[in-house]
């Protein structure tokens, strides 16, 4: 048994070191003075400093904000009314829905990009952010609605019963009772419909038009000219915003605010 449990955890920490070692050699390597990431030469803070100034970086950081932002808020909501629906409602044809809303979760990225692409330029859409985000939300409802269907299949109907019985409207029962207990749901699926579209590729490099360039669209533009250790300042940043993020987030959750 000792000896079972001694190989567990070698094997854990072999697949922890897998998946956080580049991410330590890449914070290391944005204090890097040497322009190549291949050799050390020394302490510095140049390129946090270069960052600053990298114009067309920061825009790109900025578009991929508004677009995560949006999706995030537009698919959670046009996901919970469809999860809603389908968990209380007999709804006519509901395989075909089902199997309709989980499609994107099963095709891969590249036919959903080529497929809105094509759709766009049918109906004489112009590329842009409008048809990036279009794009980003039609995959993320998919997600929004798996992640709450999970939490009203948890969900006990008898306390919105309760809340009718005493003379709640439909409204005042979803409002008071049904959003409060889908919280812990809602707030996943928009953590998780932001994330997806602020790390997407294929539908951004698909559906972007001129102006629209999001930073993973701008990192893949710099690899055909090299990297900078600006790359790195820059992802080091997001790392500590998305540690900070976290950390209020289980300060939250054990206060049970959410």
């Amino acid at each position: 048994m000792r000896g079972r449990r001694n190989w567990l955890g070698a094997y854990a920490a072999l697949v922890f070191g897998f998946l956080y070692l580049p991410v330590f050699i890449l914070v290391v390597l944005s204090f890097n003075s040497s322009r190549t990431s291949a050799i050390w030469k020394g302490f510095t803070l140049d390129w946090y400093v270069r960052l600053l100034h990298n114009r067309l970086l920061w825009e790109a950081v900025q578009n991929s904000l508004i677009i995560a932002t949006a999706t995030a808020v537009i698919a959670t909501t046009l996901g919970t009314a469809a999860a809603l629906a389908l968990h209380r409602r007999q709804v006519r044809g509901r395989l075909w829905v089902e199997g309709l809303l989980y499609l994107p979760l099963v095709l891969p990225d590249i036919v959903l990009g080529v497929g809105a692409l094509v759709l766009f330029t049918a109906l004489g859409i112009q590329l842009g952010l409008g048809t990036m985000l279009a794009a980003h939300v039609g995959t993320s409802i998919s997600y929004v609605v798996l992640v709450l269907r999970a939490r009203l299949s948890d969900m006990d109907e008898r306390l919105e019963e309760a809340a009718r019985d005493l003379g709640a409207t439909p409204w005042q029962t979803i409002r008071h009772v049904t959003l409060p207990l889908l919280a812990p749901g809602i707030l996943a699926a928009v953590l998780l419909s932001f994330t997806l579209s602020l790390d997407d590729f294929i539908l951004s490099f698909f559906t972007a038009g001129p102006g629209s360039t999001t930073l993973p669209l701008r990192v893949y533009g710099m690899m055909k000219t090299g990297l900078t250790p600006e790359v790195n300042a820059l992802s080091t940043v997001m790392l500590l915003v998305t540690a900070v993020a976290t950390t209020l987030f289980q300060r939250l959750t054990q206060n049970r605010i959410f």
